[in-house]
């Protein structure tokens, strides 16, 4: 932790927990250089080619941190490698209700119930094009897509559609995100049925906007920690058959591993932070265990520290992100995590 993120943290964690982050947000959409200069670390050059990009390094920020785009020059300043925005559904909504945002500090975790809370995937399109006419930000720029909380998910792939056709012209990847637990039965688009015929119908949807446009944007599924050897078979089998070209693992978890007698234990939502960690780093190892290795795999949940980081590269993942580390450690973590990795790509 940056000493200067040391003094800002008490202050921070003295206010609710949606409020500080708010507030976080609307210094570094504001003020980016001033916003970030006394956090940004010694962050190396470490180049790597995945999914047809070049990405500066292999540590990423993960979606929910900036769900509308308002503050991607900010987090790039701060050594991103890649930025992923979102997650952003086709019409504005408000969330869940308040409060939804639970610090466990104790444990270094997060519980959130937000509900995909965003202005919609017009205006978050709207604002990476302008990022890209500016150069703000010259980075890899991943948007993270879902669909409405009253859209039946009998009619998911329609959501997903839209999201897919308006990001198009400005994503440099999109992932479909079916894992959240906040919005109901969400989840059940993981099982194969139902997997297969929403992956399969973005895929035709791709190919079309490939053609039209002479690009074609790499589509990634983001996936939960909480589903069995036979759940990620079948998932694996699923992203590979239907043309993914990458897999997110993972989101948040509904299990509360580590929080036993704590005061918030039993609040609802996504659990995130330290205790997801080895969850998701089980899950991983079983996806690249089903995967050929050149197929990429995103290692998110519970980098708290560069050997977090290197853990999953370890486990099998081709890059990381961070979101609850960022919180917890402060900026410094991005380039700790950075020189990590860079390291820990000549052990694997």
């Amino acid at each position: 932790m940056s000493d200067f993120y040391a003094l800002l943290r008490p202050l921070l964690f003295a206010l609710d927990a949606e409020r500080s982050h708010e507030l976080s947000l609307a210094a570094m959409k504001h003020l980016p250089r001033l916003a970030t200069l006394p956090f940004r670390g010694d962050v190396q050059d470490d180049p790597f080619d995945c999914l047809g990009l070049r990405f500066a390094n292999r540590v990423g920020l993960a979606a929910g941190l900036d769900k509308n785009g308002e503050a991607i020059e900010a987090f790039g300043r701060l050594g991103f490698g890649f930025v992923e925005v979102g997650t952003v559904t086709p019409r504005p909504q408000p969330g869940n209700p308040r409060p939804r945002l639970f610090r466990v500090p104790a444990q270094q975790a997060l519980i959130n119930r937000m509900g995909f809370n965003n202005q919609g995937v017009d205006a978050l399109a709207q604002r990476v094009r302008g990022v890209r006419e500016r150069a703000a930000y010259r980075g890899v720029i991943g948007i993270n897509i879902g669909k409405n909380f009253d859209t039946p998910i009998e009619q998911a792939l329609g959501d997903y559609r839209v999201g897919l056709e308006t990001v198009y012209d400005c994503a440099d990847y999109v992932t479909i995100n079916i894992s959240s637990p906040n919005t109901r039965k969400l989840r059940e688009l993981q099982e194969r049925g139902k997997l297969d015929a929403l992956l399969g119908g973005l895929s035709e949807v791709r190919a079309r906007l490939a053609d039209a446009a002479g690009r074609r944007v790499p589509l990634l599924l983001k996936i939960a920690p909480d589903v069995d050897v036979a759940g990620l078979t079948d998932i694996a089998d699923s992203a590979q058959a239907c043309g993914m070209d990458g897999l997110i693992a993972t989101n948040t978890t509904i299990a509360r591993p580590g929080l036993d007698g704590t005061p918030l234990a039993n609040e609802a939502g996504g659990l995130s932070g330290a205790p997801l960690k080895p969850l998701a780093d089980e899950t991983l190892r079983a996806l690249r265990a089903r995967l050929d290795a050149s197929f990429p795999i995103i290692g998110v949940g519970g980098v708290l520290a560069g050997r977090d980081a290197t853990d999953k590269i370890l486990a099998g993942a081709d890059m990381v992100q961070i979101y609850s580390g960022l919180i917890y450690r402060g900026p410094g973590l991005v380039s700790e995590c950075i020189a990590a990795v860079a390291a820990a790509r000549s052990v694997r």
